[in-house]
C-alpha cells in the first residue's frame, strides 16, 4: 500500500483528434500525468466500451482498438502499446465485491478513450493499463456504487481515470464553432460542476436538471463522471476542475481530479 492515496481524475477527452492536438486540455492531462508520477497501473473507465456486462481487460498485452470513422490516417495508425495487468484486473474483480465483474482475455483492448488521454498523460506507454466498461444494463445507481467500490485500488497505487464528457450530444454538434457551447451545454455543465465540487454524492439528481435530456440523450458519456463521484464519496473529499471549456456546442471539456492538490503539497511533479 501507499502512504497518499493516488488520485482519481474524470477527463472531458472530447474529439479523438485531442489524441495528436496540443491545446490546452491536452497541456492539462500532461501536467496530470507530470504530477502522478508513475503509478502501480492505470484503470480506465471510458464510455467507448459500453457493452452488457460488467467486464476488465485481463491480457498481457491489450490491443489499440481505432472505434471511430472519418479521422485522418495519422489517426489509425496511431499505437499505444502499453502493457495490461492481469494482476491488477484480479484485483479490480476483488475490490468490488460481490459485484461481479468479468476478466476479458481478448475481445477488448484499449480504446480512444483511453489512448486519446493516455497519449498525454503518460506518452511513453510504459505504465500497465486494464479497462473497466460501462455496463449498459445497470441503473446509474450501479455505476455510483461501483466507484465508491474501486476506491482501496487508490491505496494500492493504481490511478483510475474515468473518460468521458459532463455534455455529449453529437447529434447537436456545430462543427463551425469548435470551441463554443450552446447555452443548455453551459447551464448543464454548471450544474454539474456544482455538484461535483460540493456534494459529490447528490450527483445523480442531476437527472432532474432541466436540460439534462438534451446534455445526456445517451448515458455512455456521462456514466465515468458517476465512478469518480462514488470515489469522492468513499474518501470523504470533493473533486477539483482541472480545466473546461467546451466543444462544437454539445460538447463539455470539463475536467475534474481528486486528490490531485496533495500531490503539489507533497513536492510531487508540477500540478
Amino acid at each position: 500500500m501507499t502512504d497518499r492515496l493516488t488520485p482519481a481524475v474524470f477527463i472531458g477527452h472530447g474529439s479523438p483528434m485531442n489524441t495528436l492536438d496540443h491545446n490546452r486540455y491536452t497541456d492539462a492531462w500532461e501536467q496530470f500525468g507530470a504530477a502522478v508520477g508513475r503509478p502501480r497501473a492505470i484503470l480506465v473507465i471510458s464510455a467507448h466500451w459500453y457493452t452488457n456486462a460488467t467486464m476488465v481487460t485481463a491480457m498481457p498485452r491489450p490491443r489499440t482498438i481505432h472505434d471511430f470513422f472519418g479521422f485522418p490516417e495519422e489517426l489509425f495508425a496511431f499505437d499505444y502499446p502499453a502493457p495490461g495487468a492481469p494482476d491488477v484486473a484480479a484485483l479490480v474483480a476483488d475490490v468490488v465485491r460481490p459485484r461481479w465483474v468479468g476478466l476479458d482475455l481478448d475481445s477488448w483492448g484499449l480504446d480512444h478513450g483511453t489512448w486519446s488521454v493516455l497519449a498525454h498523460m503518460f506518452p511513453r506507454a510504459d505504465v500497465p493499463v486494464v479497462q473497466l466498461s460501462v455496463n449498459a444494463l445497470e441503473p446509474l445507481t450501479y455505476h455510483l456504487d461501483l466507484g465508491a467500490r474501486l476506491a482501496p485500488l487508490r491505496e494500492q497505487g493504481v490511478l483510475i481515470v474515468s473518460s468521458g464528457n459532463v455534455v455529449h450530444n453529437l447529434r447537436q454538434i456545430s462543427w463551425d464553432d469548435p470551441t463554443g457551447g450552446f447555452d443548455w451545454a453551459h447551464r448543464f455543465d454548471e450544474a454539474a460542476r456544482a455538484v461535483m465540487t460540493d456534494e459529490p454524492g447528490d450527483v445523480l439528481a442531476l437527472v432532474q436538471h432541466g436540460d439534462y435530456p438534451r446534455a445526456v440523450p445517451t448515458p455512455d458519456h456521462f456514466i465515468p463522471l458517476l465512478h469518480l463521484a462514488g470515489l469522492a464519496t468513499a474518501s470523504g473529499t470533493t473533486p477539483e476542475v482541472v480545466v473546461d471549456g467546451y466543444a462544437f456546442g454539445s460538447l463539455s471539456m470539463t475536467c475534474f481530479s481528486l486528490g490531485a492538490a496533495d500531490l503539489a503539497e507533497g513536492g510531487r511533479g508540477v500540478w
